[in-house]
């Protein structure tokens, strides 16, 4: 069996390398719906998706005759103050560049910690495994979900940053560990 794993689709805010978090709950964006229906992604039995709008049509584009069941606790990181904002924008505060000093591991401010928000996601996918019955199944989540699965699942290993994927790329997982990226 395989987990196919892929980060949704392009949005506006992807567009402007924003932080779109928990709480943007934005929709795609024309380019990125149109890049999404150009892919080509295996065939699978089961889809998960995060609850958040540009995961469940992303789903909904790439596996039109699986209803995605949504798991709740795939939903994207909780950004905090930077919610929204680009690198523009946050240029120049020191909680920014505190943030980006600590390698991504301090929590962002009023959010969030890349730890918590790894340990959620790998939690909601071990609760899937026992559930899987040797099917292939497709998660459609965030970057940071894909990551925080492979860092932990992923033979060889990695660490976090190495499993960084682009808009409805992402990987597929064998349960041995061994893995192939898939994407546009």
């Amino acid at each position: 069996m395989s987990w196919i794993l892929i980060r949704h689709g392009m949005t506006q805010g992807n567009l402007e390398r924003r932080y779109v978090g928990c709480r943007t709950d934005e929709p795609l964006c024309a380019e990125g719906i149109a890049r999404l229906k150009q892919g080509l992604y295996p065939e699978v039995r089961k889809v998960y998706a995060s609850p958040m709008k540009r995961c469940t049509e992303t789903a909904a584009i790439l596996y039109p005759t699986i209803k995605a069941e949504i798991i709740p606790d795939f939903r994207e990181c909780d950004f905090g103050e930077f919610e929204y904002k680009n690198y523009e924008e946050l240029n120049g505060r020191a909680d920014y560049q505190a943030w980006i000093d600590s390698g991504g591991e301090l929590p962002f401010p009023g959010g969030e910690s890349r730890a918590s928000f790894a340990a959620r996601s790998l939690a909601a996918f071990r609760s899937l495994l026992p559930g899987a019955d040797g099917e292939d199944c497709a998660l459609i989540v965030h970057g940071g979900t894909v990551m925080a699965i492979m860092e932990a699942m992923a033979r060889p290993k990695g660490n976090y940053y190495d499993f960084q994927v682009k808009n409805g790329c992402g990987y597929i997982l064998q349960e041995d560990g061994s893995y192939t990226g898939i994407g546009l």
